[in-house]
C-alpha cells in the first residue's frame, strides 16, 4: 500500500493505493482475502464497518446450515449430481452450479483445517443431514451460529497472515473507468466515523457487502448489517434474479427466525392494537375450520419455515399470509405467547406428524413451553440472553425478509460480467437461483474466495490501472458527495424518516406477497423519493448520523431497482413461485375465508429456464432482459490434454 493525499475543493482528500481491497469482512470477504494471500498476492487490504458487524457474524437460525458435498457412508455422490439440486431448483446458471459444488470438499476442508467443529464419527466421516430443496444428508452444522463460526477462524487466519483490516469505514461510492466492454473497478470512495471522507485506488475489489438488510421495514438480517448493493446498481454493475428472495416468520426485538422447534412446540398466536396491549385475540380461527388444523399447520413451519409458494393452498404458509394480514394490512401486531396453548388445542387433535414428532421427543406436555423447554430448553435461553424471557412475556414476530438469492451478476471466476475488476462474493452475488438448498449460501461465499483469488493471481496481479484517472474520477466523487451533504443542512426530513418510508413501502410491495398494482405505484413512489433525497437531502445531527445519511442514498437507489425488477418480473407473467405469491382476482383462490383479492397466478415453469439480468442507472433508466440459463456442463476431460490445458493457463480464458 502506498499513501497520498490529492487537493479537492480546499481540502486534501487521503488516498490510498491497494493492490486489491476487499469491501466487507463476513465469511465471504475474509475468505477471499486468505486465500488472496495464500496464492501470493501480498498488497491487500480488507475495509470494513466493523469486524462485529454484518449478517455472517451476528446471525443464525435453530441449527444454521453449511451445504456441501456428501462425506460419508456409501452414498455415492458427486458435483454432477448435486449441480443437478441446483439447476434443478431453477433460474441458475448451470456452470456456476457445477463450480460451487466441485469445490465444495475443497471449501469445505479448508475450514475445518482452520479448526471449524463439523462433527464427524470415530472414523473421520463427515455425516450430515438433509436440508430444504434437497433428498440427500450433505447439511451439516456446528449449531446456532455457524456462520459466526466460521468468522472468528477465519479472521484468526487473516491474522496470522498479517493482512491488513481497517475498520470503521463505510463504502459511499465505488469508482469506475471507462464505458462498455472497457468499463472496470478502480477504487472507492469511504466515510470515517468522524465524518471525514478518504479515497483508494485499485486494481481489484472484492466486493463483499452482504444482502439488502437495510431495504425492509421488517427484517430478520441483523441490525447492524444494511448492505450496499445499492453502490454496485449505482456504479451500473449488472444484477440478477433480484426477485428471488426469501421471508420467514422471525421476531423482531432480537431478530431471529422462529422456525425448528419454536413452531413445533405450538405456540398461540396473539394479535393486538399499535400500541401492543389492548385488543388482545386469536385470529387464525377465523381462518381456520378446525383447532386440530391450526395447531397442525403451525407445528409444520418448524420443518417448513420460509415462505413458500408451493405451501399456500392447503399449506403451511397460509401462517405466513394471516400474520402478513394483522401486521401489514390491518396495521396489528402479532405475538407467539408459548404460555398457552392454542384456543381448542388438544394432543389429540394433531395431525399423525405432529403428534408422532412430540411422542418421540418425549415433548406431549401441556404448554407450549413445556415442549419447548423439553425439545429444545437453548432455544429460551437464546431469547433470555437477549433480554426477552418468553417463559412470561409474548414474542413478537412479523414476516421478516431473510435472504436474497439474487444479486450481482459474476462469471465461473465471480467477477462482474460488465465492470472488469469488480469481484461480487457471499450473498451480493446473485447465483442461487429459485429454490436453493438450505446452506448453499455458505458454501457459495466459501468458493468464491478460492476462484475470485485464483483468478486475480493469474490474470490481474500487474498494475494496469491509469492513476491520473483514478485521482479524477476522485475528484469527481468527492465534490459531488460533498455538495450533496450541504444540501443536508437545509434538509425538512430526517435520515430516519427517509429510511422508515422507503423499508415501508419494500415491506408493503416488495417481499413476499406481491401484485401488479401495488408494485406499480411503489415503484412511481420510489423514485419520487430517489429524487427528492438527490435534490434535497436528509438531516442528520452528528458524524453517526451523516454516515447513515450517505447510506440512505444507496439504499434508497437500491429499493427503487428491486422494486422495477419485481415489477418486471409480475408484469411477465412468471406467476408465484419461490418465497413469494403474486396476486391477481382472475388466479387461484387461497383460502375461502379470504376475499376473491387474495387469488394466487400460479408458476409459469417455462420462466425457470430464464434467468432475469437487471441494469440500472442514476437517471432511473432500468433495463431488464431474460436470458436462458446455461446448462451444468456434462464433458469429460481427458486427463493429458485437461493438464496441459490447467498448465498453459486457459482455464482463465
Amino acid at each position: 500500500m502506498r499513501e497520498d493525499t490529492i487537493a479537492v475543493t480546499n481540502a486534501n482528500i487521503p488516498l490510498t493505493w491497494v493492490h486489491t481491497l476487499v469491501v466487507g469482512s463476513g465469511a465471504a470477504g475474509l475468505n477471499a482475502a486468505v486465500q488472496l494471500r495464500v496464492n501470493g498476492m501480498e498488497d491487500i487490504l480488507i475495509i470494513t464497518e466493523g469486524l462485529q458487524m454484518g449478517t455472517s457474524i451476528n446471525t443464525g437460525s435453530d441449527k444454521q446450515t453449511y451445504y456441501k458435498l456428501g462425506l460419508c457412508g456409501d452414498d455415492a455422490d458427486s458435483p454432477v449430481a448435486m449441480a443437478g439440486i441446483y439447476y434443478g431448483g431453477g433460474g441458475m446458471h448451470g456452470d456456476i452450479a457445477l463450480v460451487e459444488t466441485s469445490q465444495s470438499v475443497r471449501a469445505f476442508m479448508h475450514l475445518v483445517n482452520l479448526g471449524m467443529p463439523f462433527p464427524r464419527d470415530e472414523c473421520g466421516q463427515f455425516f450430515g443431514y438433509q436440508t430444504d430443496n434437497d433428498s440427500r444428508p450433505r447439511a451439516t452444522s456446528v449449531g446456532p451460529y455457524t456462520s459466526r463460526e466460521m468468522c472468528r477462524v477465519l479472521l484468526r487466519r487473516v491474522r496470522e497472515l498479517g493482512i491488513k483490516i481497517s475498520e470503521r469505514e463505510n463504502v459511499v461510492q465505488l469508482l469506475t473507468d471507462g464505458e462498455d466492454d472497457r468499463k472496470r473497478a478502480v477504487g472507492a470512495i469511504v466515510i470515517k466515523e468522524d465524518g471525514s471522507l478518504a479515497a483508494y485506488g485499485a486494481e481489484n475489489i472484492v466486493f463483499a457487502a452482504g444482502g439488502p438488510g437495510g431495504l425492509y421495514k421488517t427484517s430478520v438480517y441483523p441490525a447492524v448489517h444494511t448492505g450496499a448493493i445499492g453502490l454496485a446498481l449505482m456504479a451500473g454493475a449488472k444484477a440478477q434474479n433480484l426477485p428471488e428472495s426469501q421471508y420467514g416468520l422471525a421476531s423482531t426485538k432480537f431478530r431471529w427466525n422462529v422456525s425448528g422447534t419454536y413452531m413445533q412446540a405450538i405456540p398461540r398466536f396473539l394479535s393486538t392494537t399499535a400500541n401492543g396491549r389492548s385488543e388482545e385475540r386469536e385470529f387464525m380461527g377465523d381462518y381456520l375450520s378446525s383447532a386440530g388444523e391450526m395447531c397442525s399447520l403451525i407445528f409444520l413451519k418448524g420443518y417448513e419455515w420460509p415462505f413458500d409458494a408451493r405451501r399456500v393452498i392447503d399449506g403451511s404458509s397460509l401462517i405466513d399470509i394471516l400474520v402478513y394480514l394483522e401486521t401489514v394490512i390491518k396495521g396489528r401486531r402479532v405475538f407467539l405467547d408459548y404460555r398457552h396453548n392454542p384456543v381448542g388445542f388438544s394432543l389429540a387433535s394433531l395431525s399423525k406428524e405432529a403428534y408422532e414428532y412430540l411422542f418421540k421427543s418425549n415433548a406431549l406436555l401441556h404448554t407450549p413451553i413445556e415442549r419447548l423447554r423439553r425439545m429444545n430448553p437453548e432455544a429460551i435461553k437464546l431469547f433470555q440472553n437477549h433480554g426477552i424471557d418468553i417463559t412470561k412475556d409474548p414474542l413478537e414476530i412479523a414476516v421478516c425478509a431473510q435472504h436474497n438469492n439474487g444479486g450481482l451478476v459474476g462469471n465461473i471466476w465471480w467477477e462482474s460480467t460488465n465492470i472488469k475488476h469488480l469481484f461480487p462474493v457471499g450473498e451480493v452475488n446473485g447465483s442461487h437461483g429459485i429454490y436453493r438448498p438450505g446452506g448453499s449460501a455458505l458454501n457459495s461465499g466459501q468458493v468464491a474466495g478460492f476462484r475470485v483469488a485464483e483468478y486475480i493471481a493469474n490474470r490481474y496481479g500487474d498494475w494496469t490501472v491509469v492513476k491520473s484517472d483514478v485521482k479524477n474520477s476522485v475528484k469527481s466523487a468527492v465534490n459531488y458527495i460533498g455538495g450533496w451533504i450541504e444540501k443536508c443542512a437545509g434538509a425538512r426530513r430526517s435520515w430516519q424518516e427517509n429510511r422508515r418510508e422507503f423499508q415501508e413501502r419494500m415491506t408493503l410491495a416488495g417481499a413476499n406477497i406481491r401484485s401488479s398494482a401495488v408494485i406499480s405505484k411503489a415503484v412511481s413512489e420510489a423514485w419520487a423519493q430517489w429524487r427528492h433525497l438527490e435534490v434535497s437531502g436528509c438531516a442528520f445531527s452528528s458524524p453517526v448520523e451523516k454516515v447513515e445519511a450517505l447510506r440512505n442514498r444507496h439504499l434508497c437507489f437500491a429499493h427503487a431497482v428491486y422494486l422495477e425488477s419485481i415489477l418486471f418480473e409480475v408484469q411477465s407473467s412468471v406467476g408465484s413461485r419461490g418465497s413469494s405469491i403474486a396476486l391477481d382476482g382472475k388466479g387461484m383462490p387461497i383460502h375461502a375465508r379470504l376475499g376473491e383479492e387474495w387469488s394466487m397466478v400460479p408458476e409459469n415453469i417455462e420462466f425457470r429456464e430464464c434467468v432475469l439480468e437487471t441494469v440500472a442507472a442514476p437517471e432511473e433508466k432500468v433495463q431488464h432482459e431474460w436470458v436462458p440459463r446455461r446448462p451444468v456442463p456434462q464433458e469429460k476431460t481427458w486427463f493429458e490434454t485437461g493438464w496441459a490445458h490447467f498448465r498453459d493457463g486457459k482455464i482463465y480464458d
